[in-house]
């Protein structure tokens, strides 16, 4: 078995909570939008703007191409409606991007579980490349995790969501790897684990959040917890 060089993770629900710090920067969004954009707040409510609504529903289905970027896909909901408020397209683009910029800075707020830097850093002690493989709009290198981590890819970057193989692919790149020289860390049996096992990755399923899964997670280890992950790693190494 060749040599394990480099280690890829998941960045929600896997290193980090993601709904808490999402909780509070969307609230932080809306009181902003009560204050400069109250027509906004008096016509729509935050549930609007999440994941399943009967707005984003039909904004996807008039954009379908946009359907893997949340960064895009909630700019635009927050640019129409504005547009149906009042705002001219230029007034609701620029309140849209100022409101959307101010969400993101505390999306980045997070809190690293228990033991995550004292993993990354036992990693890096064996010489390992880190990178980032997310779905989500967190750029790690704005999260108190960036300096334990070499490069990161994102759907928005990337134009396709896991499991789409692409993002997997532009990691082995940039890296200057086989995928059998990576193990590939996650919490989602789909997006994480088969999508990575289908690359050729050698694959580490963790739950922090002790989410029940309606599928059969088929990683090739199960980390009981996050500090399990070193070991892990150097054993496939010895």
């Amino acid at each position: 078995m060749k040599k394990i060089k480099c280690v890829t993770f998941d960045l929600d629900d896997t290193l980090w909570a993601v709904h808490p710090v999402v909780i509070k920067a969307n609230d932080l969004l809306w009181e902003w939008l009560e204050r400069e954009v109250p027509a906004y707040t008096e016509r729509y409510s935050l549930s609007d703007l999440a994941e399943g609504s009967a707005l984003r529903r039909s904004l996807l289905e008039r954009y379908p191409e946009i359907a893997h970027s949340m960064t895009e896909t909630r700019i635009r909901l927050l640019e129409e409606g504005m547009v149906s408020v009042g705002l001219t397209q230029k007034e609701a683009q620029s309140k849209a991007a100022a409101a959307f910029d101010l969400f993101l800075h505390h999306r980045h707020a997070v809190a690293p579980y228990d033991q995550v830097i004292e993993m990354l850093q036992q990693l890096k002690d064996q010489g390992l490349l880190i990178g980032a493989l997310s779905n989500g709009n967190a750029e790690v290198a704005k999260t108190p995790l960036a300096q334990w981590f070499d490069f990161q890819f994102n759907a928005d970057g990337v134009g396709t969501a896991k499991p789409h193989p692409l993002m997997f692919e532009k990691a082995l790149e940039f890296a200057s790897v086989n995928a059998d020289e990576v193990v590939h860390v996650g919490d989602h049996p789909i997006n994480d684990i088969r999508a990575a096992k289908e690359m050729g990755m050698h694959t580490i399923w963790v739950n922090p959040e002790g989410l029940e899964w309606a599928i059969e997670v088929e990683a090739d280890w199960h980390a009981e917890t996050i500090s399990e992950i070193p070991k892990i790693v150097a054993n496939l190494n010895r």
